[in-house]
């Protein structure tokens, strides 16, 4: 089921509503399309009330001095280890629970009238998936899978969620503050006690099926998502300053092979400078308007 309600715009940074010549402009973008490459980014969850790191005044970066797990830290620290998923472990019935917003419901409808070629998402939180795209690669992974770094078993995040909650019956503990990617506040002090399950299947260590900030995405994926860039005449990129280098390749790979790029993004990105085409609205007032 998909929540028709209002946007939840706590975290979403202030702007002005669409720009009529704008609206034309994108329009005229998207028409003259026949392969359209999407890319998105974590602004095109905000409105489903996910916060994102970089946005200006509402982001993680803007609100706290908190920083995401690294990837390295990770596998190295069992407390760090610890530490995650016991706020993981607060957050995720929240986290879970989000709904895809308008933005999310008109690139699944671009997908099934032929418009979009191919989408890849930097998000990790479903939204596309439980909209209804199909023709999609999650370049980072999903938060609702688990994975096993020593065997490779797989299982999905709810079935780690009952896990936790059998070795875990007593504990409790009161969130202050939401961070992105399923992640809330929890002080030392309140993860102290809590226990971590091993991998059922070798006891190795237990990791959501995500790329960590210091890791890499893999080689067969990157390839993939190039294959899928070669077949397509045009991108868009919809809620990203594309910041972080493993999706910027796709926009430098695009402008190598002189494709049209448009960009929706409230604030800067690092495609100003070369996209044909730049919009500062939100993607759920934006999207919908084009036919």
């Amino acid at each position: 089921s998909v929540s028709r309600a209002s946007p939840n715009l706590t975290f979403v940074p202030a702007c002005l509503p669409p720009d009529p010549v704008e609206v034309e402009e994108l329009q005229r973008f998207v028409s003259n399309s026949k392969r359209l490459f999407v890319m998105t980014g974590a602004g095109i969850s905000t409105e489903s009330g996910i916060p994102d790191y970089r946005s200006e005044g509402v982001g993680l970066y803007a609100r706290t001095d908190r920083r995401p797990v690294q990837h390295a830290e990770f596998v190295r620290s069992a407390s760090a280890r610890q530490r995650y998923w016991a706020r993981n472990f607060v957050g995720w019935p929240q986290f879970s629970s989000h709904q895809p917003n308008k933005a999310h419901l008109v690139l699944r409808d671009w997908e099934k009238l032929g418009k979009l070629h191919w989408l890849v998402t930097q998000n990790v939180d479903a939204l596309h998936t439980k909209a209804g795209s199909q023709r999609m690669t999650e370049l980072h992974g999903c938060t609702h899978r688990v994975f096993c770094l020593a065997c490779g078993d797989r299982i999905l995040r709810s079935e780690l969620q009952e896990h936790f909650e059998a070795l875990n019956p007593t504990w409790k503990a009161e969130a202050f503050g939401v961070a992105p990617d399923g992640d809330v506040f929890l002080t030392d002090e309140q993860v102290r006690n809590f226990q971590v399950p091993a991998c059922r299947k070798c006891g190795g260590i237990l990791k959501p099926d995500v790329t960590f900030f210091g890791d890499t995405v893999s080689q067969e994926k990157v390839s993939f998502v190039h294959q899928r860039l070669a077949e397509s005449d045009s991108m868009l990129v919809a809620g990203s300053s594309m910041q972080v280098y493993s999706g910027y390749r796709f926009a430098l790979a695009a402008r190598e092979k002189k494709l049209p790029i448009a960009v929706l993004n409230i604030g800067p990105t690092r495609l100003d400078h070369f996209a044909s085409l730049k919009l500062n609205s939100r993607c759920g007032e934006l999207l919908p308007l084009i036919v």
